[in-house]
């Protein structure tokens, strides 16, 4: 974990280890956590990366934990990966670098070597080409912007796409209809979502057939997007020229029209500071004023503090939760003085701010509502 993002947790109010016996919550990048025995201290888990396939988000939401991650923070590493694997098949790079790499070079006619070779790798250039870009966050919005500014032409695809996504996407991206769409007419195909089972294999054996023969297909998502088995087969037909991703297995090594990097998406010094230091902060921001902010699991909430007690619940998203949580700070002679309740999808969650001091009854007469996961009192310092 970058230092950058651990010095934004104070030393005067965290103590951060690798071995801490019941933490508070737990930072991560890429460990597998799926087989960890997750103390029941824990209040919060924080991935410093965009995806979240290393961490049981289920089992944390069924137990009221918001499993925060860094949209964003490393979208210009991506975006430059992207463009550098463009660039690497356009150009038969790979290829040419291995010609290059196999010569002698103290055969005494090198030069004439390297020029006969040469005429294999011949290539074309991106200006002018069509980029078809399947998912518009934020690492879609900047390959379009990118391939935009390289004379490219762009077509674009989110059936879920963001206000925000939609305010910073360029206005030449020509939207697409499909998924199905965008394969039909792009030279290159670049997939930007995430890995969900409505995402899997969204390019397969059937839609391949769609792309050109010469078409180059990027997957710098997720490993599952794209059936790697369909793919392969493509490339042994002729149906695609190149496929080039960031999760090199066994089935597709041996293909030589594929450019398999080794999960090299965010590895930059400034990605890993910029999601560090994005989840820490976020962390700390739950930890002490039980605002959320880019969770997976939960929904966005934030409200600025009008009073000194607070308090945060978590619940299954069920008719009547509001009113058995105000029926309980009524009897227990509370008043509400704010309030901000959100769902997202199974799951609510709900901040308070209240004029007095809160009991500890209080607190279990909530966790007793059927249907509340988890109760945090947060009085200000």
């Amino acid at each position: 974990m970058s230092r950058s993002g651990l010095d934004r947790l104070p030393a005067g109010s965290y103590t951060v280890g690798k071995d801490i016996a019941a933490p508070d919550a737990i930072l991560v990048r890429s460990a597998d956590m799926h087989h960890l025995d997750i103390a029941p201290s824990v209040l919060a888990v924080a991935r410093a990366g965009a995806g979240t396939n290393n961490i049981p988000v289920a089992a944390l939401s069924a137990r009221g934990i918001p499993v925060f991650n860094a949209p964003g923070g490393n979208a210009n590493a991506v975006k430059e990966l992207v463009l550098a694997g463009m660039l690497m098949a356009a150009r038969n790079l790979a290829p040419a670098q291995r010609f290059v790499a196999g010569l002698d070079a103290q055969q005494p006619h090198l030069d004439q070597a390297v020029e006969e070779g040469k005429k294999a790798f011949a290539g074309f250039e991106l200006c002018g080409q069509t980029l078809g870009v399947i998912g518009l966050g934020k690492v879609g919005c900047l390959v379009a912007d990118a391939a935009i500014k390289l004379g490219m032409q762009v077509m674009g695809y989110d059936p879920h796409i963001t206000v925000d996504a939609a305010w910073s996407l360029p206005a030449q991206v020509k939207k697409a209809a499909s998924v199905n769409d965008v394969l039909k007419h792009s030279h290159f195909v670049s997939v930007h979502v995430p890995l969900l089972e409505s995402t899997r294999h969204m390019v397969n054996v059937d839609n391949l057939k769609l792309l050109r023969p010469e078409g180059i297909l990027l997957n710098f998502s997720r490993e599952g997007v794209v059936d790697d088995d369909a793919v392969v087969r493509a490339l042994d037909a002729r149906q695609l020229g190149w496929y080039v991703c960031d999760f090199p297995h066994a089935g597709i090594l041996a293909s030589p029209r594929v450019i398999a990097l080794p999960h090299l998406g965010a590895s930059t010094r400034e990605a890993e500071d910029n999601c560090a230091a994005m989840v820490a902060e976020q962390l700390r921001d739950f930890l002490e004023q039980g605002n959320i902010r880019n969770a997976v699991n939960f929904p966005q909430v934030e409200m600025a503090r009008e009073s000194r007690w607070r308090v945060g619940i978590a619940n299954a998203n069920v008719p009547n939760m509001l009113g058995q949580i105000s029926t309980a700070m009524a009897q227990a002679g509370l008043n509400i003085h704010n309030m901000v309740n959100k769902s997202r999808g199974d799951m609510a969650y709900t901040l308070v701010d209240v004029d007095s001091a809160v009991k500890p009854q209080l607190l279990e007469s909530l966790r007793a509502i059927e249907g509340v996961l988890a109760v945090r009192y947060l009085p200000a310092a």
